[in-house]
C-alpha cells in the first residue's frame, strides 16, 4: 500500500522545457552580385526575413544543400567563371534543385538547374528516350549560363537576370517597361518571383556563414565526387549493364555517374560524341 500511495503523488508528466526560437538577426545591407540591397527599407526587409527564416528552420533541407556544396559549387563556380557571371548565381543552382542532379518538377523541369525541355534544346541540350543531357551536370550548368549570358544583354540587371530565370525573359522585360525600372529592388514581380531572389540573396547569406544560423558540418559531413575516368563513345551501346560490367563497375555506378542516362542503352544513330564518366576500381572520393 504505501508504493502505491508513493506511486500516485508522482505527476503523470514532468513540464518540458519551452524552447526557445528566435529569427535571424538581420543586417542593415546584405551584397548580391556586387550590389547593395538595402535592408532599412521595409519592403525589402520583410521580403529577405521571410527567406532566411525558411532556410535557417528548414534544417533537413538546408543541411543536405551544404552537404552537396562541396560536390558541386567547384564546377558551377568554375563554369560561371568562364561565362563572365557573377559567382551568386551557384545559389540559384541551389535554389532550384538543392544541388540534387536527379531533381524533377511536375512542371517537367528537370536536373540541377531545372531546365524545362524547350529552354535545354534551345541552348543545346539533346533529350530524347535514352538520353537526357539535363542531367549531365557539366552541359546543363553550360546551358544555363548561356541563357543567363543572354538575360543580362537584355536587362543589364543581376538580379533581373536571375528573376528572368524563373519567369521568363520575355515577362521581366514587359514589367521593367510598364515600371519604368531596370533595378529588380525597385521593382514588382508576382509573388513567386518575388520571393525567387530573395531566396537565392538569403541562401547566399546563410552558406557563406553557416555556423551564424546554427549550422556546424565537420568536413567529413560533406559530399565529395568518386574519382572517374572517362571514355568517349560515338556508337550505340546495346545493354548498358554489359557495357558497365566490361568496365569492372556494375550498373548503379554507371548511372549514379552518368545519369543523362535515362534507359539501359544508348541508341546513337547520328555517331554523336559522348563523353561517359567511368568510377575507378577505388572509388576514392576526390579531395
Amino acid at each position: 500500500m504505501a508504493a502505491l500511495l508513493s506511486m500516485a503523488s508522482v505527476p503523470c508528466h514532468a513540464e518540458k522545457a519551452q524552447a526557445t526560437i528566435t529569427p535571424p538577426e538581420l543586417p542593415s545591407q546584405i551584397i548580391f552580385c556586387g550590389d547593395t540591397i538595402d535592408l532599412t527599407n521595409e519592403y525589402l526587409r520583410e521580403r529577405y526575413d521571410r527567406e532566411i527564416i525558411n532556410f535557417t528552420y528548414g534544417q533537413s533541407q538546408t543541411l543536405q544543400v551544404l552537404k552537396r556544396s562541396r560536390k558541386y559549387f567547384p564546377m558551377i563556380e568554375a563554369m560561371l567563371k568562364k561565362y563572365d557571371i557573377p559567382d551568386d548565381f551557384k545559389y540559384l543552382a541551389a535554389i532550384e534543385s538543392n544541388l540534387n542532379p536527379r531533381a524533377a518538377s511536375g512542371a517537367k523541369a528537370a536536373g540541377l538547374w531545372q531546365m524545362i525541355p524547350d529552354a535545354a534544346k534551345e541552348n543545346g541540350l539533346i533529350i530524347n528516350e535514352d538520353v537526357d543531357e539535363r542531367y549531365n551536370i557539366e552541359l546543363e550548368t553550360q546551358a544555363a549560363c548561356n541563357f543567363l549570358r543572354q538575360s543580362y544583354k537584355r536587362t543589364g540587371d543581376w538580379a533581373c537576370t536571375a528573376a528572368s530565370y524563373n519567369t521568363g525573359r520575355a515577362r521581366v522585360m514587359r514589367q521593367m517597361g510598364r515600371q519604368m525600372a531596370d533595378n529588380f529592388f525597385e521593382m514588382l514581380f508576382s509573388e513567386e518571383t518575388n520571393r525567387y531572389v530573395f531566396r537565392i540573396v538569403a541562401l547566399k547569406a546563410l552558406m557563406e556563414n553557416p555556423e551564424k544560423y546554427g549550422y556546424s558540418l565537420r568536413e567529413t559531413d560533406y559530399y565529395h565526387n568518386v574519382d572517374c575516368d572517362t571514355i568517349s563513345v560515338d556508337s550505340s551501346i546495346g545493354n548498358l549493364a554489359a557495357f558497365a560490367k566490361e568496365r569492372g563497375i556494375n550498373y548503379m555506378m554507371l548511372k549514379e555517374e552518368n545519369p543523362w542516362l535515362r534507359s539501359n542503352k544508348l541508341t546513337n544513330g547520328d555517331h554523336h560524341r559522348y563523353i561517359i564518366r567511368i568510377p575507378k576500381s577505388t572509388a576514392k572520393k576526390e579531395k
